[in-house]
């Protein structure tokens, strides 16, 4: 029975992310980046792990899709083009998503180091090991997430800022 809700939730959820990116309508693509969310936190919840249901449902459906409505509000969208926001328009972007996946590349083949962790590191699953898992074992990667964070809140700031005529 739980295979059959597997895929259930695993086909409902790829479906409404090819959603997230073939519709035109701004709005209908966060609607449906919210529904693919709830797939995977239900997914979660079939794999025995309810607090990261839990995370999904609270940080990603209700804080961060909450942000990128509320821009894509304040955006006006047949204004808003990509040479506003980036010199030189898509060449600059194609480049550097290109050096920024030859460099994640790189990294990866180099070190063994993600697959020497993953197998060092057993959870029972409760909240303070997952805590202190994460803040020993795994602070880099937690602070490059907060990074990234911290960098797509400005983003949306800068984009949801109107310019004064």
């Amino acid at each position: 029975m739980e295979k059959i809700f597997f895929l259930i939730f695993a086909i409902m959820a790829i479906a409404s992310a090819i959603g997230v990116v073939s519709l035109r309508n701004p709005v209908h693509s966060a609607i449906s980046l919210m529904a693919c969310f709830f797939q995977v936190a239900a997914i979660f919840v079939l794999l025995r792990s309810p607090f990261l249901a839990a995370v999904q449902v609270f940080l990603y459906v209700g804080a961060v899709m909450v942000l990128f409505l509320f821009v894509i509000m304040m955006l006006d969208i047949r204004k808003a083009t990509i040479s506003r926001f980036v010199p030189g328009g898509l060449f600059w972007i194609v480049v550097i998503l290109i050096a920024l996946v030859y460099e994640i590349l790189a990294v990866i083949s180099k070190s063994n180091l993600l697959a020497r962790r993953v197998a060092a590191v057993r959870l029972d699953g409760t909240v303070a090991e997952i805590g202190k898992t994460l803040f020993t074992e795994y602070l880099l990667p937690f602070e490059v997430v907060s990074v990234i964070l911290l960098v797509a809140l400005i983003g949306a700031i800068v984009m949801g800022k109107k310019e004064i005529k």
